[in-house]
């Protein structure tokens, strides 16, 4: 089993911890709807990726109706 030899200092625990925080996103505004989305990606609102549909939306169906 792996025994530390000594003590790890504070300051080394947290030089090794330095890359471990959290980033906070940043969103952008969607060109064609105005919906916040992340940079690089296709929208989920609309499914624009710039001034091109990519992804067809298609209206959300309720079942209800359907089984009718």
């Amino acid at each position: 089993m792996a025994v530390p030899k000594s003590k790890i200092t504070r300051s080394k625990r947290g030089m090794r911890r330095a890359h471990d925080a959290l980033v906070s996103s940043n969103p952008n505004e969607c060109a064609n709807c105005g919906e916040l989305k992340r940079p690089h990606h296709v929208c989920g609102a609309c499914g624009h990726y710039g001034d091109n549909e990519v992804v067809s939306m298609v209206e959300e169906i309720d079942l209800d109706e359907d089984a009718a």
